[in-house]
Parts: structure tokens; sequence; C-alpha cells
């Protein structure tokens, strides 16, 4: 039986191992999908180590950054992204190789591009963590100009309580890239000029649960189009799915 994988500390609910233990079932697939719950990324070599039948990992928080120096290739996308969330573990006789791709930058730009008018012209990432790399690599790749938000003074970025009415106007796309407004915190939502948001203005969300976050509904109670990151999330998956069978030779 083929194995596959999440890394990450803490790992909570999983919408991975759910997704892929039911796809296998439902397909006939003789594989399983585990939850590697490891407090530090070097665990990550006794994984590999203790699971001779494992094929594929993903790769959640805190890791997607800090697992590049573990691995033996990088596709050039992950490479300038900077930051891997999909790993697939080719066995060649007694070596294993490990590459990492990132799946977040296909799955983001192939939910959000129907969505985009040609008035969306300029974006606002909110966070600076592995994700907001990729949607900056997205929206890039899409034509948009891009700003980071952060609570902090960084090169860069502008501050949450710099931004003014005006930002949010130029810059009506806006992905939130943080946790705020995850479950259980489904009353807090990234400290945004919302009154400026109308019609023109797009909210998309990464977290999927809530299904409506505080975020997305600020923004829809002023006319805003607001979407959450479930779709997304099963791209990636789809995308996983095939980076991890690219690979023929085992």
């Amino acid at each position: 039986m083929e194995k596959y994988g999440l890394i990450g500390y803490p790992l909570g609910h999983s919408f991975s191992i759910s997704y892929f233990n039911e796809k296998f079932q439902n397909e006939g697939i003789d594989a399983e999908y585990v939850n590697f719950e490891i407090p530090q990324i070097d665990m990550l070599q006794e994984v590999i180590a203790s699971n001779p039948n494992l094929r594929g990992l993903n790769v959640t928080i805190p890791y997607k950054e800090k697992v590049i120096s573990y691995l033996d290739q990088v596709t050039p996308e992950a490479r300038a992204i900077g930051a891997v969330n999909v790993i697939s573990v080719i066995h060649r006789g007694k070596n294993v190789i490990l590459k990492g791709y990132n799946s977040d930058v296909i799955g983001f730009t192939k939910s959000i591009e129907p969505m985009l008018e040609p008035f969306h012209k300029k974006a606002l990432i909110l966070g600076t963590g592995g994700a907001s790399k990729a949607i900056n690599y997205g929206l890039k790749s899409l034509g948009l100009e891009t700003v980071f938000v952060s609570r902090y003074e960084r090169p860069g970025t502008i501050q949450y309580d710099k931004l003014t009415g005006d930002d949010i106007r130029e810059y009506n796309v806006i992905v939130n890239c943080t946790p705020c407004g995850m479950f259980p915190h489904t009353n807090e939502c990234p400290a945004l000029p919302y009154d400026a948001m109308d019609s023109h203005t797009l909210l998309y969300d990464l977290i999927y649960n809530p299904d409506e976050t505080m975020f997305m509904h600020e923004g829809a109670k002023r006319g805003a189009t607001v979407v959450n990151g479930l779709e997304m999330l099963l791209l990636q998956a789809f995308a996983s799915w095939e980076f991890w069978h690219e690979n023929t030779l085992r």
C-alpha cells in the first residue's frame, strides 16, 4: 500500500487527510493518507526513513519555507516563490529523491482568474508568510501590481494602520493570507477601511472554515465580490496528485 501524508505543526483539522482518503476509497486506490505532526522540520528525515512506502507529502505551516533546504530538487517556480507545499518522494533503487513543488499558485490563479475584471489592476496581499509569496507570484503572473500588508514595519510593505480609503479603492483586489478569522476565531477580521469597499472590490480569503469569514461578510455588506479558499484547496489537491505521479520511475 502506498502512503501519502501531510507535515506541519500543529495539525488540527486537515482538509487533505479527509479528501485523499475519500478519493482512495471511492476510486479503489490501494493507498492511505496520514498526518505527520512534527514539532521540528529536521524530523522530516525520520518520517522518510520510517515510511518506505511513502510516495508524496503536502507541507503546511510553519514549514513551507524551511523544508526547501531538505530537498534534492525544487521546481523553478517553487524556487522563485520561495515556498514548497508539495513533495514527491521518488524511490530509485536504494536512493530516495525529494522533489519540491508549489501548488498554491496553481490553485489560486485558476480560481481567481475568472473573477477578475478589467478594473482589477492592483492588489493588496494581507500577510507575509509562505502562502503570501505564492499569491504574490500568482497575481503578478495575471498582470496585477501588488503590495504586501503587514502589522510590522518591513521593507516593501504597508502597515494596516496606514491604509486609507483611497488605498482600498485603488488596490481593489484584497487577498487574506493570514489566519485572522479562521475557526474558532470567527468574529475577527483584518483591520481595513471596509467602508471604502464597493462593487469594484474583490475580496479573496484563503480561509475556508468558516465558509464566510468576517472579512468576507464585511466586504459583501458593501457590495464587494467575495470568495473563500475552498476551490483553491480542491485545485491544489488535484495538482498534488499530478505532481506525485509525474515521475514514473520509482
